[in-house]
């Protein structure tokens, strides 16, 4: 089911794009390339091709995302390239406005650490909106279609390291390089944090004789929901009412108490959940990520 964007969320979408670019440009122009740290994709390919014939990153940005873009209006449709050309655009501006600021740090590891950190969530805003700021963005989002249980983060991961790699021929720096790749790390760790960070939370079943009294004081006292499995023991073949609840990390530990008091010979099954649709968290029919 495809639900249709109102005038309002289109621009909310928008205005999403425009502060992550200039987040991204600030990452850019303001740690990174004035310390010579390609990121990794298109935007590390554009620094080093600044470095060999003087374009602006910026501008080598847009130019490189040509055939790329081109790829994406093939695949995805042009409402999916409005918003990518836009995306793309801003990012370049920004990440050219910001250079003539200079570089905020000279230090390479502050630089690493706050420009990935940056720099990927200005991308990961994108994101949110729907949209890409092109280049290996676009390459991701192929990938994303066919192998869904890898997370955006970690293909980036991939991508990144490999054109960082590459840079070492231009820098000839191993020092830098390894800074580089940190910031790499940074990035890949944020740009999850991000998309997927705030759904992260605890997956809890309970097998207890007084299942009803351990849900009352959970729906009670924690305001989360409860829902009752059907189950059976298989050794006496008695019913059991199996409590299934998903709930956020820092009230888990309290429904362990709970069940403690109630039951202490209950068995309880505590697990990650990082991606919950439904009520209290991601809208069920929004965009997978």
């Amino acid at each position: 089911m495809t639900v249709k964007k109102n005038a309002k969320d289109q621009f909310m979408d928008y205005l999403l794009i425009t502060a992550g670019a200039v987040i991204y440009g600030i990452g850019v122009s303001s740690f990174l390339d004035p310390n010579n740290l390609a990121p990794g994709g298109v935007t590390g390919i554009a620094m080093i091709l600044n470095r060999l014939t003087r374009l602006p990153t910026g501008t080598g940005l847009l130019l490189i995302n040509v055939p790329i873009l081109a790829a994406g209006l093939w695949k995805f449709g042009f409402r999916f390239l409005v918003s990518t050309l836009y995306a793309t655009f801003m990012c370049s501006v920004f990440t050219n406005f910001f250079a003539r600021f200079g570089a905020v740090t000279t230090d390479p590891l502050l630089a690493a650490l706050t420009g990935g950190a940056v720099m990927a969530v200005g991308l990961a805003m994108v994101f949110r909106a729907g949209a890409t700021t092109g280049g290996t963005d676009i390459i991701v989002k192929f990938l994303r279609q066919k192998y869904r249980h890898l997370k955006t983060g970690n293909i980036f991961f991939i991508l990144d390291i490999l054109i960082v790699t590459a840079s070492l021929l231009v820098f000839d720096d191993v020092d830098t390089i390894l800074y580089a790749m940190l910031s790499v790390v940074i990035g890949s760790v944020m740009c999850d944090a991000v998309l997927y960070g705030f759904d992260k939370a605890k997956l809890v079943y309970i097998i207890s004789d007084h299942s009803e009294v351990i849900a009352r004081r959970i729906m009670e006292e924690l305001e989360a929901g409860v829902t009752f499995l059907e189950g059976e023991g298989a050794y006496k073949n008695s019913p059991k009412k199996v409590i299934l609840c998903v709930m956020r990390n820092t009230i888990a530990p309290k429904a362990e108490e709970i069940v403690k008091q109630e039951d202490p010979y209950a068995f309880m099954i505590i697990s990650s959940a990082s991606e919950i649709y439904g009520e209290g968290y991601k809208n069920i029919f929004s965009e997978k990520l």
